[in-house]
């Protein structure tokens, strides 16, 4: 039985970080603002990779832009009108009131990337373009509703925003889908059902009716081209839940709590553009005005992280697991062989450690706390056999593995981002 089933209850992931860490929270970096610890930053490291690689295929730019920016970049984007409340007051350089260039933490990273799009001319033979940036974005939350890693005051997002033709829309947003579906998949966090977030009749939303109406068509046609049908995902209607520029499509997942979260989404925007005069030479010599789409696969990285600590209780798939492998010699006498063995893994990228100090018994309750994927233990009568006892907490499987045959399992699961090690399969042809 595994570390899962075994457990009474569900923890909490704040509870599971007290053993794992993390994360870390400290009163002088300020509430809000988490401490990534070492392990966290595999687990983030790792999730940028996933990230890149999933934009990289879906044909993104990478870019970098800055975190800072005037007053009135966010006035003409429309953020200071709806987000001022909750974004950091606007800095003057040097304190002086005299200096015009109101300096602001940005809220979203939108309006930068839409600069970056009219830094040059376009064609609509070069549409869509794609540009890509893992960045981070600020929310002035209140000390009282920050919480852990999900409410937050920096949120690192894996953020891409799609330049494209109207006729370009339905399978822009589509592909966005399915990279988003295939990043939860990859992530092993079940999606409850995709949301379209629809405006509602206030007035909180910029731009007119038939432009929205359009926009949440396309949408549906999006979520029928990315196959929810087949996979058994519902698409649920909600309004008053939209972006205040456009409508979206919301990835929601649910923990053991019944606690619900948006982990990705794509989102359409007609109004950015607008604003920012964002434009393209159609076929006809005419200029024409761009459709946006905001699209974040793997999510925001504390929120994400949050989530696979939840559902997994800790206990991640080995290509996210902080520790992957920990190699316990039983004696003296075997240290030398289970260094080697640490150093073999590391060579082929795998993150490993040599755990000598203690009892067996204490130190396989410590790796099993930090939620190590594997745990190696190394005694004479492996020495002898070049094999090691090795136990896939998660997976349930205990046996003996060959040293060879381990280090190509291993390898192997963590190139494919699998959720299961194969310990039982053939041999693969060397």
């Amino acid at each position: 039985m595994n570390d899962q089933s075994a457990q009474p209850h569900s923890q909490d992931y704040r509870e599971i970080n007290q053993s794992m860490q993390v994360f870390a929270g400290d009163p002088l970096a300020g509430a809000g603002l988490p401490l990534w610890l070492p392990a966290g930053s595999v687990i983030r490291n790792e999730l940028e990779r996933l990230a890149c690689d999933i934009a990289r295929a879906d044909g993104c730019i990478s870019v970098h832009s800055p975190v800072l920016g005037k007053r009135a970049l966010f006035e003409k984007s429309g953020h200071w009108a709806k987000f001022a409340d909750d974004m950091f007051p606007a800095m003057r350089l040097g304190g002086s009131d005299d200096d015009p260039d109101e300096l602001v933490l940005r809220p979203a990273n939108c309006p930068h990337h839409a600069l970056t799009y009219r830094a040059s001319r376009h064609s609509y033979r070069e549409l869509p373009i794609r540009l890509n940036e893992l960045a981070p974005m600020f929310r002035a939350e209140r000390s009282g509703v920050v919480s852990g890693l999900t409410r937050v005051r920096q949120i690192n997002l894996d953020d891409t925003h799609v330049f494209c033709r109207p006729d370009q829309v339905a399978g822009e947003a589509a592909r966005a889908l399915r990279s988003a579906l295939k990043a939860q998949q990859i992530l092993g966090l079940p999606v409850d059902y995709v949301r379209l977030s629809k405006r509602d009749d206030s007035a909180a939303y910029l731009g007119d009716a038939q432009m929205w109406r359009d926009a949440q068509a396309a949408l549906r046609r999006a979520a029928q081209e990315a196959g929810l049908d087949d996979i058994a995902i519902p698409l649920v209607e909600a309004e008053g839940e939209a972006a205040f520029y456009g409508p979206k499509l919301d990835l929601q997942v649910r923990d053991e709590r019944g606690h619900e979260e948006t982990i990705a989404t794509v989102q359409l925007d007609f109004n950015q553009p607008e604003r920012f005069d964002l434009t393209y030479d159609a076929a006809d010599g005419s200029r024409e005005r761009v459709v946006m789409i905001h699209r974040g696969t793997v999510g925001a990285m504390e929120r994400v992280t949050a989530a696979l600590l939840q559902h997994h209780q800790g206990r991640m798939p080995l290509w996210l697991a902080p520790i992957q492998v920990c190699v316990l010699p039983v004696r003296p006498e075997q240290d030398r062989d289970a260094r080697e063995i640490v150093d073999a893994l590391v060579a082929v990228g795998i993150r490993a450690r040599m755990d000598p100090q203690g009892s067996l018994g204490g130190r396989i309750r410590a790796s099993r706390a930090r939620r190590d994927a594997v745990i190696a233990v190394i005694g004479e009568a492996e020495v002898a056999a070049r094999a090691l006892q090795v136990t896939d907490v998660r997976s349930g499987f205990r046996g003996t593995v060959p040293l060879r045959r381990f280090v190509d399992l291993v390898s192997e699961a963590y190139d494919e981002r699998r959720s299961e090690l194969r310990w039982n399969a053939p041999v693969r042809p060397s």
